[in-house]
């Protein structure tokens, strides 16, 4: 249990106000963060209202949703990045849902540092005949290139297996999965918060 001291000192970084802002500006419902943080609902609710203060693991799933650094939460008036490095050594490596024996897939942000970022890009790693994650969704687009190995895609009831050099492009909004293929796989994947508001073209394998 944190002293009162502690407490005192975590509550001037107001954490859970800041959160509820970011949630807020993305129109994202703590049910939905819940899903692409691996968090409870629960746990998140008590995080805005200042009833429970996250652990930096926790505080840094959720700072890669919104793809913002540690520094958005403790500190004010941070210089925007013009140029970032993340080095191969320094990289977050998180599995897709905490907690779990065998994770559907190992992810690394390859831009974390950087601040306001426009995108978000992350090294994923899917062992073979890993679980296939749940079908989800999210605002913008997504771009997959798989650097090495064998990964099924499912969009929207169509399934796609992506070979060595191959990429995807989709609307994220639509529900999408990944995993279950007979062969690992190392996978760079950037998503886009807003998509283009062309018309969306129909999915071509």
């Amino acid at each position: 249990m944190l002293s009162d001291t502690l407490q005192a000192e975590l509550q001037r970084y107001a954490i859970g106000p800041k959160l509820r802002e970011l949630r807020r500006a993305k129109k994202m419902g703590l049910v939905e963060l819940g899903e692409h943080s691996g968090l409870s609902p629960a746990m998140l609710s008590k995080i805005e209202r200042g009833q429970l203060f996250p652990t930096l693991p926790t505080l840094t799933r959720i700072a890669l949703v919104f793809g913002v650094g540690l520094e958005h939460f403790f500190a004010q008036g941070v210089d925007r990045h013009v140029v970032s490095i993340t080095r191969r050594g320094q990289r977050v490596r998180l599995p897709n849902e905490p907690g779990l024996a065998q994770p559907s897939y190992i992810f690394e942000s390859l831009d974390f540092p950087a601040v306001d970022r426009k995108i978000d890009c992350y090294l994923a790693e899917f062992p073979e005949h890993a679980q296939r994650t749940k079908p989800h969704r999210h605002d913008g687009a997504e771009l997959l290139f798989v650097v090495e190995g064998e990964l099924r895609l499912e969009v929207e009831g169509q399934t796609f297996t992506l070979h060595e050099g191959d990429s995807a492009y989709f609307a994220s909004d639509l529900p999408h999965s990944y995993g279950g293929q007979a062969k690992s796989a190392k996978v760079v994947v950037v998503t886009v918060a807003e998509a283009s508001r062309r018309p969306r073209p129909a999915i071509r394998a």
